[in-house]
């Protein structure tokens, strides 16, 4: 198995608490995993030698909150916006009509295209979800394409009340054969706890028949306004409650005593013109946060990680080590996939091989240099991507 030395490494980013951040370092990967960290000096001889000439490295960005089987453009609903039209819900039925139209070769050549692009960006491991179908069939084919092409898929069958259907009805479907058929593809079972959406107790029905069923859990919740979705996913035990944009004394005390990580989505609250969330609140009061993208056609249109380190460090009082963790080992948190052989978002001997050099002495240019484009190059799993 061929051993690759990344060397001339000016500033490195680990998010191991042991190695922490390191100067003028190396780093070994060898197959899919990394197996030594440490001093230039004293990097081991291997197969092959890459020199970065001082540029920095950090772990792959994790995108755990993705929306990327669909169909369809919605650039005239975001133009609308724009132009004072609020944000709701809604939007989601004209992604829903468009997904559950196109034949699955468009799917997945959109899905690849979208991976493709948050790839050369410097995202290495990413989530997404169902959701666009609300169909037994279209479900199930979006979850089977999912798992074909990313690392994590999500069953959001409980997205919105499809046309036709009551609330109740349509839960008990999402409860019964729509998650027997995606099961087989999912690792995760999401609801979207909000007003146009799903209330408490149907959120309570889909997360309870989704443990039963092996899934972990998530939530998308307080997103459009205060709500029971983020103590209704701590009370579940949930991976991560998603969004967080209106929070409450009670809420942010209920994430920091749990296991429960906030997902912060700041693109999409930038595009449907909602407050920023309060990352400050939920960091000191000791909750575990991370950043994702929210991709998807409706309310945050980007695969851009970095934009959205970007924006916690301008615009929500995140300082660049924190945004930067949160869009790395935060998001791999989300995931649980932090530690183990499944480890991604850390740069330590064992870990997955995600690899993210930056063209920029320090990740500080994150911030620093807004809007630039930093990726220089790329490692997945061990295999040099860009």
């Amino acid at each position: 198995m061929t051993a690759t030395l990344v060397t001339g490494i000016g500033e490195l980013t680990t998010n191991d608490p042991e190695l922490g951040r390191l100067t003028d370092a190396a780093l070994v990967l060898e197959g899919t995993r990394v197996v030594w960290v440490g001093p230039g000096a004293r990097a081991p001889d291997t197969d092959e030698r890459v020199d970065v000439e001082g540029r920095t490295v950090l772990p792959g960005w994790v995108d755990s909150h993705t929306h990327l089987v669909f169909a369809g453009d919605r650039s005239s609903e975001f133009a609308a916006r724009l132009a004072g039209q609020p944000y709701d819900a809604g939007g989601i039925a004209v992604t829903v009509g468009a997904t559950r139209s196109a034949p699955d070769h468009v799917l997945a050549a959109t899905l690849r295209r979208l991976v493709r692009e948050a790839v050369n960006q410097g995202t290495t491991c990413l989530e997404t979800k169902t959701g666009y179908g609300l169909t037994v069939a279209d479900e199930t084919r979006s979850a089977r394409l999912a798992s074909e092409i990313v690392d994590e898929v999500t069953f959001l069958g409980a997205h919105v009340v499809p046309s036709g259907w009551s609330a109740d009805d349509y839960v008990r479907l999402v409860c019964g054969e729509m998650l027997g058929a995606v099961a087989p593809y999912a690792r995760w079972a999401d609801v979207f706890c909000e007003r146009g959406a799903f209330d408490a107790e149907q959120c309570r029905e889909v997360l309870t028949a989704a443990d039963r069923a092996g899934l972990g859990l998530r939530v998308h919740g307080n997103q459009l306004g205060p709500g029971p979705g983020v103590l209704l996913a701590v009370e579940h035990g949930a991976a991560s409650v998603d969004h967080c944009t209106y929070l409450t004394d009670s809420d942010v005390d209920a994430l920091a005593n749990s296991d429960t990580v906030a997902t912060l989505l700041p693109a999409c609250d930038l595009s449907t013109r909602q407050p920023l969330p309060d990352a400050r609140a939920l960091l000191d009061a000791g909750a575990t946060v991370a950043l994702a993208s929210n991709c998807n056609p409706g309310s945050s249109y980007t695969t851009s990680m970095a934009f959205c380190v970007t924006t916690a460090v301008l615009q929500m009082g995140m300082t660049v080590d924190e945004a930067v963790r949160a869009a790395t080992w935060g998001g791999a948190r989300a995931l649980r996939r932090e530690s183990g052989e499944d480890a991604v978002g850390v740069l330590r001997p064992g870990a997955r091989a995600d690899v993210h050099v930056l063209d920029a002495p320090s990740v500080a240019h994150l911030a620093y240099r807004p809007g630039v484009p930093l990726t220089h190059a790329v490692w997945r799993a061990g295999r040099r991507v860009r």
